[in-house]
């Protein structure tokens, strides 16, 4: 398996803005009113959506910073960012990925997802909402096939990108990473 069949298998386009490749797999054609929904959302939501993700290792760099001097070309790691809803992740296939979990009270944790269930790794993880998030390859990975669901569904209006410099003032302790999954 490729990451080339997995692109053209499942439609996978360039993720804007967070990077990646991803193709919307379900969204509920059922919606809930904003009246019903916690006041962090303004308006209806639909109920829930379900995601297909692609990490893929840069053909000749690792750093999303190389990428954003070509737009065209997706970073090849999910930037930080936050979202208003919990999202669930789900690994299917490939190497290892690291998710960086950056928590509102100043802590924060590394999980890795992947099949080495032995070795530490999930194949689930949740992401609870309001924390920022951000996942790439573990080194020497060269992709990895995973699933994102959310309830109530996921709505750009809910999408906030890490900034660098605020979040490594943050999280210290976190910087290295958090430079590997933020543009400059």
């Amino acid at each position: 398996m490729t990451p080339e069949f997995l692109i053209e298998h499942f439609q996978l386009e360039p993720l804007p803005v967070e990077g990646g490749l991803f193709h919307l797999y379900y969204r509920s054609a059922e919606t809930v009113v904003a009246a019903a929904l916690p006041s962090r959302y303004a308006r209806a939501k639909s109920l829930g959506s379900a995601i297909l993700y692609l990490h893929r290792a840069a053909a000749r760099e690792t750093h999303p910073s190389a990428a954003s001097d070509h737009p065209q070309q997706p970073p090849p790691v999910s930037l930080l960012h936050r979202l208003a809803t919990d999202e669930i992740y789900h690994f299917y296939r490939g190497d290892p990925v690291t998710l960086l979990l950056l928590f509102p009270d100043g802590h924060f944790e590394t999980r890795v997802l992947g099949a080495e269930y032995e070795n530490g790794q999930t194949p689930v993880c949740v992401v609870p909402r309001g924390v920022w998030q951000g996942s790439c390859l573990q080194d020497g990975g060269q992709w990895a096939l995973l699933g994102c669901t959310l309830a109530p569904a996921y709505d750009d209006d809910d999408f906030e990108l890490g900034a660098r410099d605020v979040l490594c003032a943050q999280y210290p302790d976190a910087a290295d990473l958090i430079r590997r999954l933020t543009r400059p």
